[in-house]
């Protein structure tokens, strides 16, 4: 099945990259640049095309995302410490921004005759992010099969959306993935803050899937206490 990945540079969309170059035919990469402060993230997805020998392009949506003000990732607002799920983390939140993504990937796929589109949504998402959840998976297929009905058929390839955290580290070391180059933290530092939701459940899956973490945080111990605190 040829395959075009989202790749934001992160963790999960690299491992699911290095998966369907493994296990389909990966066709190429695609990011998208919405203003985000994290955008160094851009570079890794770069990166790992080059690594896997297919095209990486990263589209400019940049316009649209300045209209989606409100979140930590696109606007003056302190990212926040603490775990991944704790509600002060829905600030986070980037209205729509997967659905416009893939509306944008899908539209491409169809055009390069991919059959298929990857997104690694996982189940850590579900919490905060309503367009990670599966209801929405099975919508957005639905929505995809009438916009594109007569011209092209791409499913959209989303094999993490039940899955944990440490279940992909666990399917990311099975092919191989380069963890250490990727990048998760949403502050953007140099390094990874070791603080802010996505590095303590970076750090967390790593532990659960009993995997050694090779990411150099600035904050190396926070992690501990934000998962006590949420799972006491």
């Amino acid at each position: 099945m040829k395959t075009l990945v989202i790749c934001s540079g992160g963790l999960d969309s690299v491992s699911l990259a290095h998966k369907v170059a493994a296990e389909q035919t990966l066709t190429g990469l695609v990011s998208f640049d919405y203003g985000q402060r994290h955008s160094k993230e851009l570079s890794f997805a770069a990166e790992c095309g080059q690594r896997l020998g297919v095209p990486h392009q990263t589209i400019d949506i940049r316009d649209i995302g300045r209209q989606l003000s409100g979140s930590a990732l696109t606007d003056d607002v302190a990212v926040p410490d603490g775990h991944y799920a704790e509600e002060s983390m829905r600030v986070t939140v980037v209205p729509n921004r997967n659905a416009i993504m893939l509306a944008i990937a899908f539209g491409v796929a169809a055009a390069r005759q991919a059959a298929a589109v990857g997104i690694a949504v996982h189940g850590g998402d579900h919490f905060i992010y309503p367009d990670c959840r599966p209801d929405f998976i099975d919508a957005f297929q639905a929505m995809q099969n009438r916009a594109l009905d007569g011209y092209a058929k791409v499913r959209l390839y989303a094999p993490f959306v039940n899955a944990s955290k440490a279940d992909i580290v666990t399917e990311g070391a099975r092919h191989a993935t380069p963890f250490a180059q990727t990048w998760s933290c949403y502050k953007g530092g140099e390094t990874h803050c070791g603080r802010c939701g996505t590095c303590v459940e970076r750090r967390e899956a790593f532990h659960l899937a009993q995997r050694e973490d090779p990411t150099d945080y600035a904050d190396t111990d926070f992690w501990r206490a934000a998962v006590q605190t949420r799972n006491p």
